[in-house]
């Protein structure tokens, strides 16, 4: 069976560098993404979600918080503003990041540029806190 490279590479380095995937699952801002080997060349923007890397019949989940997706034939680079392994997420600080988003969405009339901030926020606690209960 055909496998392919696939890196997560964040401003603060590598988080997932494998060789031997099987399928990359992603959403990207044009619907969901399935690549297996030898995928078309593309490269489409990410939304906060969940990325799924298939490798000898286990399934590595990681929440990414946007970015981008690079594939090539026999690799896919993904590279996000955040990404997290989901065995890597506390979900206690997940949980209180998303209290406080709400919190702040919830407030008193705020600058667009704040909602804008606290709405990132809120997405990015709650994709962080799914991941970790799949």
């Amino acid at each position: 069976m055909k496998t392919f490279t696939v890196s997560v590479v964040t401003p603060d380095g590598p988080v997932y560098e494998e060789t031997g995937a099987e399928m990359v699952s992603a959403k990207a801002t044009s619907g969901e993404l399935g690549i297996l080997p030898g995928h078309v060349p593309l490269v489409a923007p990410l939304t906060i979600n969940a990325v799924r890397i298939k490798k000898d019949n286990n399934t590595q989940i990681l929440a990414v918080s946007g970015g981008f997706i690079e594939v090539r034939p026999d690799q896919v680079t993904i590279l996000a503003q955040a990404a997290e392994l989901a065995a890597d997420i506390n979900v206690d600080r997940a949980k209180a990041a998303k209290e406080r988003a709400e919190k702040r969405l919830q407030g008193s009339k705020q600058e667009d540029i704040d909602f804008k901030r606290a709405q990132y926020a809120l997405d990015r606690a709650i994709n962080r806190i799914n991941v970790t209960s799949r």
